[in-house]
């Protein structure tokens, strides 16, 4: 049914879902996937494309959080490091081991109190499938190669690696097709309870055009602005609030040789990590800032540049200076506010806040969390909401593989040696992107296939036409911006004729549609 209101159409749609989801990054997707998997009515909503605020701007790794332990983090850090391997088994594609190495500086922390960290973040999780710690001597060990000659001795742990954005990604392709509607570039602009229902206000951010449906129950998963939605959107109060923490990265040219990463000490107590990225290239982060602005502004400042800079110039031989910067990203990270002086002590925990009226159609709003516990924190929001929904069913996405990751015994490198002996005529780089990008579903995405030729036009030299139109037509990507920064991180590759050129590819296409 369609009213007209003023000089725009209002679309109300007669069904009511059992939850309506706002915020499509990691949580929202997550929870999602995991509602609908139990069988409930989903409905999620994003104001922009999915991922595109936290999610994407992340260090882009699945770990225990080594650093937590100084805060006595110990729930937090042993529920990480049981999650690590569980993500790794179920998105072998897009998640991988990586070794760390952190060089031990004799004037921060001392040796003992890292192995005794070390030794915790080796047994709290039940670590079965990632190698344990060791030590190195950086003198004779390769891995000391690109350090400078006072550093002895350092300590090699295991984390994982993960592609930050495609994970949100696959969450909401999965909850898709267990039935949830997702609809990005869409804004909730207004929720009311009504007669024991949500009655639910949506508008596309493109055309104005409003959308009411309703909703059993709201799950508030908006991030940074998770009090924005209580207080304007909701019309309520909260007891609770999150503070918002600025974290920067800088990408320059990888300069050492070696698959693994390095974490290293500030006098400050903070730590940086130095990862692998994208094969040549190095990510370097992150800071730790009180941020104070709006959310969709941050960007990574002077000051917090050459802090990075001076931290990895302490440690290694060669020595970065801001020309060798190639892209810098900004995230906000929505911490629950737990009243820590120093933004690197508040907490990384997940709080929920659960306001139901009379115990009819209830609001839960979920405060903090990070990349590695969204799994869990789904379940524990769903737990919360079993009250209200008693023929849920029960939880299921421990041993489920997202869309991709369906590989016999979760072997990367079998899947890909397979799909290149099957797909003979990919060249090796181009097969390895599509199987770290999409598993299983590489098959899905080049189809018929079997030439070069047949993938398309060439924007750059590992993306083609064809991967192109699945993303649209497969991953909710509009915009240029959206496939080549978040979908696939080709834009760190290609040259600025070439975006140009794909842009106006995809103007052609939303124009010929």
């Amino acid at each position: 049914m369609t009213r007209r209101t003023g000089d725009k159409h209002v679309s109300t749609e007669t069904g009511t879902y059992d939850l309506f989801v706002i915020g499509g990054g990691i949580n929202g997707a997550g929870i999602a996937r995991d509602a609908a998997g139990r069988g409930l009515s989903v409905l999620l909503c994003e104001k922009d494309d999915l991922a595109q605020g936290t999610s994407s701007r992340s260090g882009k790794l699945v770990h225990g959080g080594l650093r937590y332990l100084e805060y006595y983090e110990f729930r937090l850090v042993r529920e990480a490091l049981i999650e690590r391997e569980v993500l790794l088994e179920t998105a072998p594609h897009i998640i991988w081991p990586m070794r760390f190495v952190l060089p031990h500086n004799p004037a921060d922390r001392p040796a003992w109190l890292v192995r005794l960290g070390l030794f915790l973040y080796d047994h709290l999780g039940g670590r079965k499938r990632l190698p344990g710690t060791r030590t190195l001597n950086l003198r004779t060990a390769p891995e000391g190669a690109a350090i400078k000659p006072g550093y002895g001795k350092a300590f090699e742990y295991s984390d994982c690696w993960v592609d930050d954005a495609r994970l949100v990604v696959l969450n909401a392709l999965d909850a898709a097709n267990k039935g949830a509607r997702v609809l990005t570039r869409t804004a909730c602009s207004s929720i009311r309870r009504r007669g024991g229902l949500w009655h639910v206000e949506m508008t596309d951010t493109q055309t104005g055009t409003r959308t009411e449906v309703k909703a059993r129950c709201v799950v508030n998963t908006a991030g940074p602005w998770v009090n924005d939605v209580i207080g304007r959107i909701a019309g309520l109060n909260s007891h609770r609030s999150v503070r918002l923490v600025k974290g920067s990265h800088i990408v320059v040219p990888k300069f050492w040789e070696g698959r693994h990463a390095y974490l290293v000490q500030n006098p400050d107590k903070r730590v940086i990590f130095i990862n692998p990225y994208q094969n040549d290239l190095a990510l370097i982060g992150t800071t730790d800032i009180p941020y104070e602005g709006r959310p969709e502004d941050v960007a990574a400042d002077g000051n917090e540049i050459s802090y990075l800079l001076k931290s990895v110039n302490r440690y290694f031989k060669q020595q970065l200076t801001e020309d060798d910067i190639l892209h810098s990203f900004s995230g906000v990270r929505p911490l629950y506010d737990d009243n820590a002086e120093n933004p690197s002590a508040v907490t990384r925990d997940y709080i929920f806040e659960l306001d139901a009226a009379n115990g009819e159609a209830p609001l839960l709003s979920v405060f903090g969390g990070k990349i590695t516990t969204f799994r869990k924190l789904s379940e524990h929001a769903l737990e919360r909401l079993k009250p209200f929904f008693p023929k849920m069913g029960s939880a299921w996405t421990a041993r489920a593989q997202l869309p991709g990751g369906d590989m016999a015994d979760a072997d990367f490198d079998q899947f890909l040696a397979d799909m290149r002996a099957r797909c003979h005529w990919l060249p090796a780089d181009l097969a390895k992107h599509y199987a770290r990008l999409y598993g299983t579903r590489t098959y899905e995405l080049i189809g018929a296939a079997t030439s070069l030729e047949d993938l398309g036009v060439s924007f750059s030299r590992l993306f083609y036409e064809r991967e192109a139109r699945f993303l649209i037509e497969n991953e909710w990507a509009r915009t240029a911006e959206d496939l080549i920064e978040r979908r696939t991180k080709h834009g760190l590759h290609m040259s600025a004729a070439e975006k140009r050129a794909f842009t106006g590819w995809i103007e052609r296409q939303q124009a010929a549609a």
